[in-house]
């Protein structure tokens, strides 16, 4: 089939239309790129927890310090929010394939650069390496939001949670895939901890060939061509627009404050829940079980919430992360390291988390006109990993000054204006959001 973005453009040019999808023919485009869109989450989960999993031992085996370990993580969460913008613009004018295909491509750069990094054994190169393997995550991001451009208004919320949803194949696989990749590099110039990098770049290769090459035609394009003309027309890149139409919609206001505070509040309090669990004796075992179920939390459940933002709406399942999230914390910041009852605050957290992303990127998505959709998503990632960056910094302060029963006590707090916001948009049933 013919597929207008591919026609030559320049740089900055929009891509042309696709041909206008038959009504009849939509039912089976939406499950195709939802079938796409599934299998790029599926490799691309592989290889995200590849770094989240050996950042730190790569930083302290290269920096040559344990306390280097937390830059290696901070440079991709980095890389992820500063990617988010520019990969936003890409997609606004030339499409979802093309970004997310280019996202894949710098992963896997970064990927290399990585392994690179251990074999001269220079720490700024693996910084470099790991904010471009960010991008990966990037990608993984931004599915979510290539699933709603063809989903239905009232479909919306469990197109985003299915894709959310497969990130949970990759990332139960990936970490327990780095052993035996690491062990086959053993006695070779790349070093064990290093070699799961080559696969993930690898993997991250096949991401964009199969988005490349089947999601087609594009999903963004073909939404923007479906859509009223004055809806589409115009499609506006930058931050100032997004910025812009997230500042005319209160209820886009109350989706990214959604998405930012409740990735903020998990990503603060997981980090430093292991540090926590090993101060009363935990073992790695136990560890990487309460973080196991924490990750089952965020992924396993999404198509329920996907379920219950088209059923009861939006705002309700907003209130329901604001309640799981804040039960998170009291479970986990009351918990004094008994771990029964941290692994059930951490459980607890995904949930929450997976209600606020999947309730707030469907509220984000209805809010905003079809033409500043894609620079307000790519508002909303820059916002959430710059946000979550920051409090997983301040959060080791906090529990080296405070300890981690204050940490979650302010992740409480972080709730207070999410909460505010729900509330004012629930009491004023005349501001809804647009299809």
């Amino acid at each position: 089939m013919f597929d207008a973005s591919d026609t030559p453009a320049g740089a900055g040019a929009p891509a042309a239309p696709p041909a206008p999808v038959p009504a009849a023919d939509l039912p089976a485009l939406r499950r195709r790129t939802s079938a796409v869109l599934i299998a790029s989450q599926i490799l691309g989960g592989l290889g995200v927890p590849i770094g989240i999993a050996l950042a730190p031992v790569l930083a302290t085996e290269v920096g040559g310090s344990e306390e280097l370990s937390g830059l290696g993580p901070t440079a991709s969460v980095a890389g992820t929010a500063l990617l988010s913008l520019p990969l936003a613009a890409l997609m606004t004018a030339r499409g979802r394939r093309p970004g997310l295909v280019l996202a894949y491509l710098i992963g896997a750069l970064g990927a290399g650069l990585v392994v690179l990094s251990t074999l001269v054994e220079s720490f700024p190169l693996l910084l470099l390496g790991m904010a471009a393997f960010g991008a990966g995550s990037s990608a993984n991001l931004q599915a979510r939001f290539a699933a709603a451009d063809l989903a239905e208004p009232q479909r919306r919320g469990r197109a985003i949670s299915t894709v959310i949803w497969a990130t949970t194949i990759g990332s139960v696989l990936g970490p327990n895939i780095a052993a035996p990749v690491g062990r086959f590099f053993r006695g070779g110039p790349v070093s064990e901890q290093a070699g799961p990098f080559v696969f993930a770049a690898g993997i991250f290769l096949v991401s964009a060939v199969v988005v490349w090459a089947l999601l087609r035609p594009d999903p963004l394009l073909t939404a923007r061509a479906l859509a009223p003309q004055d809806e589409a027309s115009g499609a506006r890149r930058s931050l100032r627009a997004g910025f812009a139409a997230v500042r005319a919609s209160p209820m886009a206001r109350l989706a990214l404050t959604t998405v930012a505070v409740s990735h903020t509040a998990m990503v603060s309090i997981m980090v430093m829940t292991p540090v926590e669990l090993g101060h009363h004796g935990a073992g790695l075992q136990l560890i990487g079980l309460v973080i196991s179920g924490h990750i089952l939390g965020m992924y396993a459940f999404s198509p329920v919430m996907g379920w219950l933002s088209d059923r009861f709406g939006r705002l309700a399942v907003i209130g329901l992360a604001v309640a799981l999230l804040a039960c998170a914390t009291l479970l986990a910041g009351t918990a004094g390291g008994g771990q029964g009852q941290t692994a059930a605050g951490l459980f607890t957290l995904g949930l929450g988390w997976s209600a606020g992303l999947v309730g707030g990127s469907a509220l984000l998505t209805d809010s905003v006109p079809q033409a500043a959709r894609a620079a307000v998503q790519g508002l909303s990632d820059l916002t959430m990993n710059t946000a979550a960056g920051v409090g997983g910094a301040v959060a080791g302060v906090v529990v080296a000054r405070a300890g981690y029963g204050w940490l979650n006590a302010i992740g409480a707090c972080l709730l207070l204006p999410m909460a505010a916001l729900a509330l004012r948009r629930a009491l004023a049933p005349s501001a809804r959001p647009r299809d």
